[in-house]
């Protein structure tokens, strides 16, 4: 009877892998078409390897937790020659590449994409480095003093898939500070019974988003943030927008108002957004997603809530299409969710822009009106930017115009 490859499907334009969950499926059952068989991971979000046709399975390659690369013969279906024809599925034949092996065959298409230490024969393994993919906009780091990296040093890193952040815990001991060969290979060793986990792609994606965040010169402005209004306003509607959708709202018309503060400088030009498109970051399991609320500058605050609802349950369940995730201009985060009165967010590597919201205390402040101190709620909002593009003095101007547009919440 024919056989048909169950594969790892191009999940999303820029994936190139995923990592394995859940196995839904063992040798000897029976699937039907679209049935979801294998549950994945990828930096972004949580999918299913639906069937291609009905059959049996024959073979299944795949172990939970291992990676692997779009295209990879994940298991085996056996089909009638009535389904091949019906679905127009292509069979294997013995020309086709070899599968992966199954758990505990040691091969190198198995291996640990986390850094393996000394073995018992004191080489070292060289390891599949995870590449993640996050789009944006890197920018090289300078190359001087102790930030030089030898030609001899850069290859031994890119042996052990290391990267320049990764070493910044290891004192060096050549010219200004230098690290040197030697001096990672005594690091190794002396972590090496040090317990350690495999990096989750979500962590791993994280990692390199912030990474080329931080080659920017980024800074923060902040200023109090009275939120009775808004709480007020909040109390009469139903559904109940969110804290940050009032402040993604608000941002989004500030932006609109003076679009050049969320501009990317590309070389010696400052590129403009064309919409106003804002996320909004969401804390998952090992890391965060930022689903994208397209032109929320064109919508009134009661037509947003919605949408936003939606898309932050989708973020949480890991369901998030990835054009979902793309091409936002700034991001806003709600960090006083957990209690958290202040904090310096970092945008995102494809973006200027990034407004934090702390919790809310109360307060004791001055009313002019009435001549005395009254309680009220206030919240610190914070901005962080990159600074070749926005001065302070254009951000701490934003963030005044913000607050200003969230003490009047009903035009919102």
């Amino acid at each position: 009877m024919p056989k048909v490859p169950i594969l790892m499907p191009q999940l999303g334009e820029s994936i190139a892998e995923a990592t394995i969950l859940r196995l839904n499926i063992a040798v000897g059952d029976q699937v039907e078409q679209d049935q979801d068989l294998i549950e994945v991971e990828t930096n972004k979000a949580v999918m299913d390897v639906p069937s291609v046709c009905a059959g049996d399975v024959l073979e299944i390659y795949a172990v939970e937790g291992e990676s692997y690369a779009v295209g990879t013969v994940l298991g085996v279906l056996q089909v009638t020659e009535e389904e091949l024809d019906r679905t127009g599925e292509q069979c294997m034949d013995a020309t086709e590449a070899q599968p992966l092996p199954k758990n505990g065959d040691s091969s190198e298409a198995n291996e640990d994409a986390t850094l393996h230490f000394k073995t018992d024969g004191g080489g070292y393994h060289e390891p599949k480095p995870v590449e993640p993919n996050v789009k944006g906009l890197p920018v090289p780091a300078g190359k001087g003093g102790a930030h030089y990296i030898s030609p001899r040093m850069r290859a031994r890193m890119m042996e052990l898939g290391l990267r320049a952040a990764d070493i910044s815990a290891i004192s060096g001991s050549g010219g200004g500070g230098r690290v040197t060969v030697e001096d990672l290979e005594n690091f190794l060793e002396y972590i090496e019974t040090w317990p350690h986990t495999k990096a989750s792609p979500m962590r791993l994606a994280v990692a390199d988003a912030m990474r080329r965040s931080w080659s920017r010169p980024l800074a923060t402005v902040a200023r109090p943030l009275v939120m009775d209004k808004i709480l007020d306003h909040r109390r009469g509607q139903d559904p109940k927008p969110g804290p940050a959708l009032y402040i993604l709202r608000a941002l989004a018309l500030a932006l609109a108002e003076n679009p050049t503060t969320a501009g990317y400088l590309i070389g010696e030009s400052v590129v403009h957004p064309r919409s106003f498109d804002i996320g909004v970051a969401v804390q998952v399991e090992d890391g965060v997603l930022v689903p994208i609320i397209r032109n929320a500058d064109s919508k009134r605050l009661k037509d947003l809530v919605e949408e936003y609802h939606e898309m932050v349950s989708l973020a949480r369940a890991r369901k998030l299409p990835e054009e979902a995730t793309q091409h936002g201009i700034a991001t806003v985060t709600n960090f006083g969710t957990f209690g958290l009165t202040w904090g310096t967010p970092i945008p995102l590597p494809n973006e200027t822009l990034i407004l934090g919201l702390s919790a809310g205390v109360k307060r004791p402040v001055w009313s002019e009106q009435a001549g005395a101190f009254i309680p009220v709620t206030e919240a610190e909002i914070d901005l962080t930017f990159d600074h070749r593009v926005v001065d302070g003095g254009g951000a701490g101007m934003l963030l005044n115009r913000i607050s200003e547009l969230l003490q009047k919440p009903e035009d919102l």
